[in-house]
C-alpha cells in the first residue's frame, strides 16, 4: 500500500489524471477517439475518405472484374461428363471382397488394421461419385465384417 492506497487504486488515480490532461489539450474532435491514446490514420483525399466514395467498388476490386462492365457472364460450357464406375466397385460379393483383402492365418491385428485402412482409402463411400455409393457402402460393410471376424478369431 502506498500512502494508504493499494497499488490498483494509485494506478486508477494516475489514469484519471492523464485523462483530464488529455481532455484539456486542444485536439480536433474528428481526429481523436475518446479512450484512445493516439489518433487514427485514415486514407483521406481532400477531407473525404476514399472508401466512402466507392462503397460498392470494394467487392469488384477483389473479383478481378471490371466494375463498369458489371458482373461478367460465365461462358456456357458443356455439362460435366457422367462419372464412370471404377472396376473394383462392381465386385460386391463376399468372396470377391475377401479375395481383395487376402486375409490369411499369418495376419496380425496390426496387419488387419492396415488392410482395413488401405481398403477404406480406395472404397469409402465418401470418396466415390454419388451414383456409386451404394456399391462402395456394400463393399465397406463386407470388408469390415470380414476383418472384424478375423480379429475375433485371433483374440480367442
Amino acid at each position: 500500500m502506498l500512502f494508504g492506497q493499494s497499488v490498483f487504486q494509485s494506478v486508477l488515480e494516475r489514469l484519471k489524471a492523464e485523462d483530464e490532461t488529455a481532455e484539456d489539450a486542444e485536439a480536433p474532435a474528428g481526429h481523436r477517439v475518446s479512450g484512445l491514446g493516439t489518433g487514427l490514420a485514415f486514407d483521406v483525399m481532400e477531407g473525404v475518405s476514399v472508401a466512402s466514395q466507392r462503397v460498392g467498388q470494394a467487392y469488384f476490386d477483389n473479383l478481378d472484374l471490371d466494375a463498369a462492365a458489371g458482373v461478367a457472364q460465365k461462358p456456357a460450357s458443356a455439362p460435366p461428363p457422367e462419372p464412370v464406375m471404377p472396376d473394383h466397385l462392381t465386385r460386391t460379393t463376399p468372396q470377391e471382397v475377401a479375395a481383395e483383402l487376402a486375409i490369411s492365418a499369418a495376419d496380425t491385428p496390426l496387419t488387419l488394421r492396415e488392410k482395413r485402412r488401405a481398403f477404406a482409402r480406395a472404397n469409402h463411400p465418401d470418396g466415390v461419385a454419388l451414383p456409386f455409393r451404394d456399391n462402395a457402402t456394400k463393399r465397406m460393410m463386407l470388408a469390415n465384417l470380414l476383418i472384424d471376424e478375423a480379429l475375433r478369431r485371433l483374440s480367442r
